[in-house]
């Protein structure tokens, strides 16, 4: 799509996170469908994501998140997020009310350099679709329980596996990935929410995306 010099009405705004290094700008329109997401790492992997590779030029950003209605950027160490997150916001306001592309595919489509990566090292299995009952249960709780809260901070979490040893594995995104706090939620708030609810599950651990 080609932008247009009728603006289109939006709002973005920011809201901070628990992770310092990242901020969350929520808008007034959707960027993936509910439940998917899409996270690049550098400006490189951003070829089918223009508005992802202009925020890369931005001197501090490090990372780029979208997920529904939200875009979590993470920065570098170099300025603080008070010094900058009016920038890109006015930057973001003035790029989705033009009508530019966010994407060029469907993002649901988009593997970055970091996912296939992963997805080539024997020593990491392979994400899966839910077929039991029991894996079916998981997802379950994830998406009423989990899900919600992880958004609401700007991040993600998608399930992942789950062997016969009890262990479920997840995938953290957005300003999960890398957050100083998300060990402690894994153990103590999703580990906790598995032990009341499905007792058979003894240990969650992470991936990040």
């Amino acid at each position: 799509m080609e932008a247009t010099d009728k603006k289109i009405p939006i709002s973005v705004y920011a809201e901070s996170t628990p992770n310092p290094a990242t901020m969350k700008f929520v808008c007034s329109l959707a960027f993936t469908e509910a439940g998917s997401s899409v996270e690049f790492h550098n400006v490189g992997e951003t070829s089918k994501a223009p508005l992802a590779a202009r925020l890369f030029t931005f001197p501090f950003v490090t990372g780029v998140f979208f997920s529904n209605d939200f875009i979590t950027i993470t920065k570098n160490d170099l300025v603080e997020w008070q010094e900058v997150f009016g920038e890109v916001r006015s930057y973001l306001f003035d790029y989705l009310s033009s009508g530019n592309d966010i994407f060029t595919e469907n993002p649901k489509t988009i593997t970055t350099e970091k996912q296939a990566a992963a997805e080539v090292k024997t020593d990491i299995p392979k994400a899966k679709l839910p077929e039991s009952d029991t894996e079916k249960r998981i997802v379950e709780i994830l998406d009423e329980y989990v899900r919600p809260a992880v958004e609401s901070d700007g991040g993600a979490i998608d399930y992942h596996s789950y062997d016969n040893n009890g262990k479920v594995t997840v995938i953290l995104k957005g300003s999960c990935s890398g957050c100083p706090s998300s060990s402690v939620t894994l153990k103590n708030g999703i580990q906790g929410l598995f032990n009341q609810m499905m007792p058979e599950i003894t240990e969650v651990v992470a991936l990040e995306a």
